[in-house]
Parts: C-alpha cells; sequence; structure tokens
C-alpha cells in the first residue's frame, strides 16, 4: 500500500497524518502526529453480526505504551504494561463518546478502535492525537459511519486563548476544556477549571469552532483522497410489514410505561409490556429470537418517540415534573461515628453516601504512568453496586463508567481543596457509595462528597453541587433543555450535560449526545439553567452544613508540619535512617521529609508528637555561641571532654575550659556520664563547636 502524509498547521505546530505505512489489514489506520507525540489509530469492523445481543457493539481501547515515554515499569516482577490506568480508561470514553452517536444504531457488526500511544513529548497530550484519529480511521476505512468530527483543547493564559497547550501551559490555566464536534455542531465536552464564570466557558467553546472546522476540512482532503467506499452494513431490522404491526401492537400501551410514578414501577411495566410483545411475536410470526431482539429496539424508539411528543409538544415529563423542575433533595451530615466525615445526598430515587478519610503525607499514592510520574494526595472513588438499581451482580472491580464518574467528580472538588501542604498537609481520600440510582448519580456523589469533607473538617470555601441536564429535540429544530435528569430521560433524551460548580462558577463539565451535536445557543441555555439548579441545590445543602466544622474529627489523625534546614535532612534521617527509625519506634508517629525541608510528623497522640516535633527540633538546631546547655559527657580525651548538647550535637570543651586553674588531667575535673553546665565559645565554619565549662 502506497504511504502518504498530509500535514496540517494548527495553533503553531504541525499535525502530520500518515497512511499506508502500519496496520494495513485494519480496515482504517493512520497514525497522526503532533509535536513529538504519535497515535496509531485503527478501526475494524467484523464481517458478520453478533447473534444474540439487543445492543450496538462498539469498543474504543486507549494503549498506552510506557516504551512511548522511554519508562520501563517500575516492578521488580511484572514489566510488562498491566490493566489500563484510570487516565488511559477516561481517554478511551472520550473517544467512545465523541464518535458513538455517529453510528446507526441498528448495527450489530462489531466495530472495534484502538488507539496505541507510540511516542509521548511530555508537552503534547496524546488524547487530541486520539480524537482524529480514530475520526480518521473509520472516515478513510469502509465502516459505515457519519463522520468526521474534529477535536481541540482550548486554554485561557493571562487573557489569551490557546489551542491544544502544552501541559506546562495547562497548569496555568484556570480552565482546560476538549470540544469536539462535526460542522457547526458540538457533540462531546470534557472540561474542568477553577471555579470559571459560564460566559468564560462559553467563550472558550466558540473560540474552538473555528479550529474544529479546519480540523474537519483537513480530513476531508484525505478523505477524497484515499477513503474507501463504505460497506453496506446488515442492520438488525425486520420487514416493514413486521415491524408495523409492533409498533401497532404497543401504541396504546406505551404510556403506561413512560408515565408510570416510579423507577420501580416503570421497570416492572416496561417488563410486562415486552413480555407481551414477545407473545404477540411468537403467536403471529413463530418462536425468532432476532425479531425479540428487533421488537425490543422498536420499543426503545417507540418509547423515544412518545417521551420527545410529550415534552416537546405537552411540557410533560415522565415523572409529571415541569422542565425546570428539580426532584426533591435531601441532605444529612455525620451519619457515621466513627469515620471521619459522612455526608449522605438524596435526590429524588438517586442517593449518593460519601465517605471522607483524613491519612498521613505518606498515604499518597504514587503516580507511574505513560504520562504522569509524581504523588496525588487528593482521591475521589465511586462505586455503583449492583443493587443500586435492583438487580444482583458480581462485586469485582471499578468498571469504566465507576471511574469515569469518580474522576469527574474528583476534578470538580480539586479546586475547592486546600492545596497548600505546609497549611493542610493531608492526603484526602473520598468514597462516594451509590446506594439508589434513578439518573445523575455522579452529580449526587459531587453533592455527597462537598458534605462530607465539610464534616470532616477540611476547610473548602464553599460548597460543591451538580446537577445533569437533557434535551428533547426535533428535526425540525425544536427543543426544551431539561434540568435534573432522571436515568429514564437519560436513555431516551438526546443529551447528558453534567455540570458542576460553586455559587462562583464551574468547576467540571461533561457532555455528550445521542444526536449529531448541538448548537453553541443550546450550550448556553444549558450552562444557564444548570447555574440556576446548582443555586438551589446548595441551598439545601447549606441547610445541612453551611461552612466546614472548625475542628477536624476525633478520630482523624494530627499532623505537625514544621520546617528543617533542608541541610539538616541528613541528621534527621541518619545514617542508614537510624536516628529517624529511632524517632518512629520511640514515639509510634510517622514522620515524612520533602526535599525543602518540611517535616510532617503524624500521629494520634497529642503528647507523642510534641515529643518527635522537640527530638526532630533538638537534631536541626543551629546552635550559636553565648547559649547555655546542660550536656552530658560522652567522650574523653587528653586534650579536653565532648559534651552532647542535642541529640547528635557534640561540642569540645578544651582542657584549659574546664576549670579557672590549671588542669592536669581531664578526670581531675569530668568523668564520663557527668552532666555539666557548658557555654558555647564559637562555633566555626565546619561547624565545630567550642565549649567552656569556666565560671558557668
Amino acid at each position: 500500500m502506497e504511504v502518504k502524509t498530509f500535514k496540517k498547521n494548527l495553533a503553531g505546530k504541525e499535525i502530520i497524518v500518515e497512511t499506508g505505512k502500519m496496520a494495513n489489514q485494519a480496515n482504517g489506520s493512520v497514525t497522526v502526529q503532533y509535536g513529538d507525540t504519535v497515535v496509531l489509530a485503527t478501526a475494524v469492523m467484523s464481517d458478520n453480526i453478533r447473534e444474540g445481543i439487543n445492543y450496538f457493539p462498539l469498543m474504543v481501547d486507549y494503549e498506552e505504551r510506557l516504551y512511548a515515554a522511554g519508562k520501563i515499569k517500575g516492578s521488580r516482577f511484572i514489566k510488562r504494561e498491566g490493566r489500563p490506568t484510570d487516565e488511559a480508561i477516561l481517554s478511551g470514553r472520550m473517544v467512545d463518546r465523541t464518535i458513538r452517536p455517529l453510528f446507526n444504531g441498528r448495527i450489530r457488526n462489531d466495530i472495534q478502535v484502538v488507539l496505541t500511544i507510540l511516542s509521548v513529548d511530555q508537552e503534547n497530550d496524546p488524547d487530541i492525537c486520539s480524537l482524529i484519529g480514530a475520526s480518521l480511521a473509520l472516515a478513510i476505512s469502509d465502516i459505515p459511519w457519519d463522520g468526521p468530527i474534529g477535536a481541540v483543547r482550548v486554554a485561557k493564559i493571562d487573557g489569551e486563548l490557546i489551542v491544544n497547550p502544552t501541559y506546562e501551559q495547562r497548569d496555568k490555566s484556570s480552565f482546560d476544556v476538549i470540544i469536539a464536534g462535526k460542522d457547526d455542531q458540538i457533540n462531546m465536552i470534557e472540561g474542568g477549571g477553577n471555579e470559571v464564570a459560564e460566559d468564560e466557558v462559553l467563550e472558550k467553546i466558540k473560540f474552538s469552532q473555528k479550529c474544529v472546522k479546519e480540523i474537519i476540512n483537513f480530513q476531508k482532503e484525505i478523505i477524497a483522497e484515499i477513503g474507501k467506499e463504505k460497506k453496506e452494513a446488515k442492520l438488525i431490522e425486520a420487514d416493514k410489514e413486521t415491524e408495523d404491526a409492533m409498533r401497532k401492537f404497543l401504541a396504546e400501551k406505551l404510556s403506561r410505561v413512560v408515565f408510570a410514578e416510579n423507577k420501580n414501577e416503570k421497570q416492572k411495566e416496561s417488563n410486562q409490556l415486552r413480555e407481551d410483545l414477545h407473545k404477540f411475536i411468537e403467536e403471529k410470526f413463530g418462536d425468532d429470537k432476532t425479531l425479540k431482539y428487533i421488537a425490543d429496539l422498536v420499543t426503545d424508539e417507540e418509547i423515544d418517540a412518545l417521551v420527545h411528543k410529550a415534552i416537546l409538544e405537552e411540557n410533560k415529563r415522565p415523572d409529571k415534573r415541569s422542565v425546570e423542575e428539580i426532584r426533591k433533595i435531601s441532605a444529612q451530615v455525620g451519619l457515621l461515628p466513627r469515620t471521619h466525615g459522612s455526608g449522605l445526598f438524596n435526590r429524588g430515587e438517586t442517593q449518593a453516601l460519601t465517605v471522607a478519610t483524613l491519612g498521613s503525607p505518606g498515604d499518597e499514592q504514587t503516580l507511574d504512568s505513560m504520562e504522569e510520574d509524581g504523588t496525588k494526595r487528593f482521591m475521589h472513588h465511586y462505586t455503583f453496586p449492583s443493587f443500586s438499581v435492583g438487580e444482583t451482580g458480581p462485586m469485582r472491580g471499578p468498571g469504566r463508567r465507576e471511574i469515569g464518574h469518580g474522576a469527574l467528580a474528583e476534578k470538580a472538588l480539586q479546586p475547592l481543596v486546600p492545596q497548600d501542604k505546609e497549611k493542610f498537609p493531608y492526603t484526602i481520600r473520598l468514597v462516594s457509595e451509590i446506594l439508589s440510582s434513578n439518573g445523575s448519580s455522579s452529580m449526587a456523589s459531587v453533592c455527597g462528597s462537598s458534605l462530607a469533607l465539610m464534616d470532616a473538617g477540611v476547610f473548602i470555601p464553599r460548597p460543591v453541587a451538580g446537577i445533569a441536564m437533557g434535551l428533547i429535540s426535533d428535526d425540525n429544530g425544536n427543543h426544551k433543555i431539561l434540568t435534573d435528569i432522571q436515568g429514564y430521560e437519560d436513555h431516551h433524551g438526546d443529551m447528558d450535560f453534567k455540570v458542576a460548580g460553586t455559587e462562583k462558577g464551574i468547576t467540571a463539565m461533561q457532555m455528550d449526545v445521542k444526536v449529531a451535536g448541538i448548537t453553541l445557543e443550546i450550550v448556553a441555555e444549558v450552562l444557564s439553567k444548570a447555574k440556576e439548579a446548582r443555586m438551589k441545590i446548595i441551598e439545601t445543602m447549606n441547610e445541612a452544613i453551611s461552612e466546614s466544622r472548625a475542628d477536624l474529627s476525633k478520630y482523624a489523625p494530627r499532623i505537625t508540619t514544621m520546617k528543617i534546614n533542608p541541610e539538616k535532612i541528613k541528621d534527621v534521617i541518619g545514617p542508614g535512617g537510624k536516628m529517624i527509625n529511632e524517632i518512629i519506634a520511640e514515639t509510634g508517629v510517622a514522620i515524612d521529609i520533602e526535599d525543602d525541608g518540611l517535616v510532617m510528623i503524624t500521629s494520634k497522640d497529642a503528647g507523642e508528637a510534641k515529643r518527635a516535633e522537640d527530638w526532630i527540633k533538638d537534631l536541626t538546631r543551629e546552635i550559636v555561641a553565648g547559649e547555655i546547655f546542660q550536656g552530658k559527657v560522652v567522650r574523653i580525651m587528653n586534650f579536653g571532654a565532648f559534651v552532647e548538647l542535642l541529640p547528635g550535637q557534640d561540642g569540645l570543651v578544651h582542657i584549659s575550659e574546664l576549670a579557672p586553674n590549671r588542669v592536669e588531667k581531664v578526670e581531675d575535673v569530668v568523668n564520663l556520664g557527668d552532666v555539666i553546665a557548658v557555654k558555647v565559645k564559637e562555633v566555626d565554619d565546619q561547624g565545630r563547636i567550642s565549649l567552656t565549662h569556666k565560671g558557668v
């Protein structure tokens, strides 16, 4: 296959796309390079449909490779890459959310997009290359797909909007947002920042659209030159007469499902209706399993249509709320007696319990991935057990959805959590347990986590709340924005737009759609209504707890911080760690020391913490001339006696300084183990201490 190279200048850097060199057995494959970051994107579709499934089988795999960053895994025993990192899962989910709406949902051929990170330059994030690569791999292939899409990251530094900022530039930006879309429509948003106003977020999204169009046009040029003719995928469908019979059977029965009182009633009615429809199919068309899958699909489509019609024409939501009405909210703190902090947040049938745990600096998470090195001291984890939706299921590790929701809530809370390690050195872990779910559980976990932090005594200046917004639209441009969508509206609606923040501004947002995309005007309307809802939720949360408790939980460890001369760190640690281990063994504390001389002592016993602090102060104290000590004689030489002034710090009393009269022999005045008063005469440039005992 002929190798082709295409180039496009974007934000002062070239995007380089190459085809024909790698992975040529895939239906579509490209490499995308931006700076020295390179991603291989491949797209493959199976020849045959997968039998026995009632969903569209799309897989997106984001494969990090440590060699891309010139690294070998740190484990002594396992050197291969293991399970995907959270960052890889989040990037893969983002690509999935962007490309999925542009497939026909009736496709049952397996389609897999694999994004392999071949090189990272520690400046340009591979996620943008991956979004563009996934789009191109699909668009030039013979896989039926309604792309391409464009994607950019936007930041604002010193008043200037920056396209695809480097990692360093992103650290200086108040808000970091990725926008993807097709033509003039936006179909994916992922962002977070430091309480940014809605107008500024809109400014960035509007600014991105020009660049998104440029990237789409660049791809269209490539597609025109090397794109394959699209296959005609075999869709899961019956003949028109059969499907019409199904729709007629459902017509008068759907209302009792859609407008049932609560989720359990809806589920019961839905199950009964599907069972009745399956019996009808058996009687009319025979026991055909495929027809039953088609019947389920038709049922979903008819419910979609009824939900859209009821909301657009009658302002009637499935649970009979108005379009801007929030479900009943309640909040509570301090539920659990021995945890460091807890918050329970209820919104309708969704219930999130978050528990806060405070740990020592040594409890930080170590990061060692393709993109990241270092530590992390604020963590939010999200769990979604099967019982939360009234089902059974194995209790295993977190799935992609749980990792995604946990990361979104963490992003929402991060700007409010204390950042100064010297003032607040604790490691913080939040765990949100979703005990009951009917939509927007990730935003409920934001609210519950804010409550738990305040209950634990972690100072956050303002509460953080989140809301999920929905959309119902038609082909004629009519639309309604839904505030606080429940699960039913998420499933049968056109958008899930999560917005979290404080009364001052947005801290996190995430949008995905089931339609081709939405306009900037709709985004503006959503953000405005989300702010109104957020303020109402915060009012309710303030009734439970309006500010962080003055003191930490009595069950939380206490951390004492102190600063020492970095050159004295070696004195605290001692040879082979002897000194620091002795302090820990004697006092039972945990000690963490930073390179800049910040010492953090963690203990549940205030007395032992003070003892360890004093010990370290003595080890690192700068002795100056004129000070008087009561010291122990630790060594005797012919020319004088060495006296221990502080742990690890000795000084010499010369024989001539032992007494006002002449001393023939040191032992005539002092003996080993004696405690004597001494005065510091001098500390020389090498740190040697000269003492005197005369007249002290």
